[in-house]
């Protein structure tokens, strides 16, 4: 018997609400999202260094449970996760050692990369151990590089991503600024260094993303999501210097993991 079009209609509706109170409708929605095959390359931003609980099987990696590649890998169970980003990790070393776990199948790829290059250790150091003028010299050292020599590598890491896994999104991610300027240290670098500072940060990532965007990649950035948590806020999301474990200094703590860049990377996954 043909149903008239009011009474299909009605059928339609209750079928729909009957799906919706049992769960059916979800269900249904759920099976049909299809899972990913999930890379997380680069440094150690991406690695957790800072954040703690290390995978010791990582060693020097120091690939950290509450990094957000695997935070984002626990809360959507890609069909494949491969971890290989690792701490101090340059471009090079990208191209060189980790890229094999990326394939045709890969879906998405995050990345962050640069900083190792750029000499951020070095800066660091001497901003921390030397007066404002080495401090500031030693920077535009870097931003010169950073406008020189980086983007080519740059090039070199995205076109060899492109090449292993052409049809995979790939999410760069940048670096957050350091300091909150005027904040509430009184000890310290002298403000001078820490605006330096948080302006080679800005260029870094400026060049970052303009060689993102010319390979078609997606760059993430994740200086909004830190404001109001850089060291010097009173609510840091970054260790400050850290004598006792001095790798750790300069680098997200769990809650600039989770709070950070995971939030900047699901929002561009």
């Amino acid at each position: 018997m043909k149903l008239s079009r009011a009474a299909a209609l009605s059928s339609s509706l209750l079928l729909s609400a009957v799906l919706a109170l049992t769960g059916a409708g979800a269900a249904q929605a759920d099976s049909t999202t299809q899972a990913v095959d999930y890379a997380a390359l680069g440094d150690s931003y991406s690695s957790g260094l800072g954040a703690g609980s290390y995978d010791s099987s990582s060693g020097g990696c120091k690939r950290s449970t509450r990094a957000y590649p695997r935070l984002w890998a626990d809360a959507n169970a890609p069909s494949s996760f491969a971890f290989t980003a690792c701490a101090g990790a340059r471009t090079d070393d990208v191209t060189a050692s980790q890229l094999g776990p990326v394939n045709s199948g890969t879906d998405l790829v995050s990345i962050t990369v640069g900083g190792n290059d750029a000499g951020f250790a070095d800066v660091m150091t001497t901003c921390v151990l030397q007066s404002d003028s080495a401090c500031l010299n030693r920077i535009d050292e870097a931003k010169a590089y950073v406008d020189t020599t980086l983007p080519g590598k740059l090039d070199a890491v995205y076109a060899a991503i492109s090449a292993k896994a052409p049809s995979a999104r790939v999410v760069v991610l940048g670096y957050p600024r350091f300091y909150k300027l005027g904040g509430s240290c009184s000890l310290g670098l002298s403000e001078r260094k820490r605006a330096a500072i948080n302006d080679a940060a800005d260029h870094l990532n400026a060049a970052t993303a303009k060689r993102a965007a010319d390979h078609g990649f997606d760059f993430a950035d994740v200086v909004p999501g830190f404001t109001g948590h850089e060291i010097c806020s009173g609510a840091s999301w970054l260790h400050s210097l850290n004598w006792f474990n001095i790798s750790e200094s300069y680098h997200p703590t769990a809650a600039g993991q989770s709070g950070g860049y995971l939030p900047v990377f699901r929002s561009h996954a």
